[in-house]
């Protein structure tokens, strides 16, 4: 088996370079043996050369610019015009710059002889893996226009899921940040100037008071400290979350969230049986398909329980099996996808696994967030009626004096 192999040598160079081996264990064990830093070892797959990235600093694109790149590729080529063509069109109304020298460089590719899902694949993780894969499919058949629609339908169907969850969560998400403003200003303002109002009383304070009083005055006198170590935490999250550990585990921890871990483990699910159900309604082979598909999915926990099925395919196990042992893949859809597999049709029983998840996805989130108002509503009456208690009980107390 083929891997392709980001590497670092002992004078500090940097290579990407493809090696023979056995599985990565072995793999990464013996190019360690003769010196290489291992930066990044993955499947090579659907025979896709691999190439050094440019010298020009590229970011990754907007999915919506994407996704209305290739409505409009599609439209070219359907209206007859050679690739080429259709490529000169589309850097002539190109506005994004980033995108403009992206396409010029793929342009280019093309033009010296490379395939165009060979020019899109050396950009690396620039562009989906499964762009690359459908677009090689579609040239093997000599079908581009047609596996480009198939991609166009793929991506509004992804966009579309993720749009509709985050369009549910945003409401939720201002409320809770809204009430932990609110609670902040309540702790570090209003509460602390209660404390001269109790000094002239000169009523010894209850118990309740005093906690919320030295809460309020550590948040008051440490409020810059506060700040700075919510600034370095966000920003070290974000660099642990760029490593490979530190993002599966993450990936995993969200998945044994109440309520929300079996959202987001239904989201992969259905986005890695779409991908395959893409790839192989293209023609690709179910072996090549499962490595790339494996790669389309955006939780790394999930990607890694679910690449090893690859492998049992390669043995000569069946599909369904493989998944099972993923133990992450719900019984229903392993014996959809074991129907399919049975009567040939394992492109389309893979589909409407992937249309199930997402219904599930949808009924679940809105499930959720009708509990999230009320909730919040709970949460927020019960902290606020706390201070507030705890700021009127000295004044009862001395009231209570007063009057016996």
């Amino acid at each position: 088996m083929q891997f392709v192999c980001r590497l670092g040598t002992p004078d500090g160079r940097i290579l990407t370079q493809i090696e023979d081996g056995r599985d990565v264990g072995v793999l990464r064990r013996e190019l360690e043996r003769q010196g290489f830093h291992i930066f990044e070892i993955k499947p090579r797959g659907l025979g896709l050369p691999s190439f050094k990235r440019s010298g020009a600093k590229h970011h990754k694109l907007k999915s919506e610019d994407f996704l209305a790149f290739n409505q409009e590729l599609a439209a070219l080529l359907r209206a007859g015009l050679p690739l080429m063509q259709s490529l000169d069109l589309k850097l002539e109304r190109m506005e994004d710059e980033n995108f403009r020298s992206l396409l010029t460089e793929i342009r280019d590719k093309v033009r010296s002889g490379y395939e165009l899902s060979e020019a899109f694949a050396s950009f690396g993780d620039l562009f989906p893996p499964l762009y690359s894969a459908t677009l090689k499919a579609g040239e093997r058949s000599g079908e581009l226009e047609q596996v480009l629609r198939r991609f166009i339908r793929f991506q509004r169907l992804v966009l579309s899921t993720r749009k509709r969850i985050v369009s549910a969560l945003i409401y939720p998400i201002v409320l809770v940040l809204l009430s932990l403003a609110m609670m902040t200003v309540m702790a570090v303002v209003v509460v602390p100037r209660f404390s001269v109002f109790y000094e002239d009383l000169g009523a010894e304070l209850p118990a309740l008071t005093q906690v919320i009083l030295s809460i309020s005055f550590f948040m008051r006198d440490n409020f810059l400290w506060f700040v700075l170590g919510v600034i370095g935490f966000v920003f070290g999250w974000k660099r642990w979350m760029q490593t490979d550990s530190g993002r599966t585990l993450v990936d995993g921890w969200k998945l044994k969230i109440p309520l929300l871990g079996g959202i987001f483990l239904q989201f992969s699910l259905a986005e890695f049986c779409r991908s395959l159900a893409t790839l192989l309604a293209g023609g690709i082979p179910l072996l090549q398909a499962l490595e790339t598909a494996g790669e389309a999915v955006a939780n790394q926990f999930v990607r890694k329980r679910i690449t090893p099925a690859a492998d049992d395919v390669r043995e000569g196990g069946a599909f369904h099996d493989a998944l099972e042992k993923t133990e992450i893949v719900p019984p229903m859809a392993i014996d959809m996808i074991k129907v399919g597999e049975a009567t040939g049709a394992l492109d389309e029983m893979l589909q409407s696994v992937a249309d199930h998840f997402d219904e599930k996805v949808e009924v679940r989130t809105q499930r959720l967030l009708s509990l999230v108002e009320p909730i919040m509503m709970i949460v927020m009456g019960v902290i606020i009626a706390v201070i507030l208690v705890s700021i009127y009980l000295p004044m009862f107390s001395v009231l209570s004096k007063v009057g016996g």
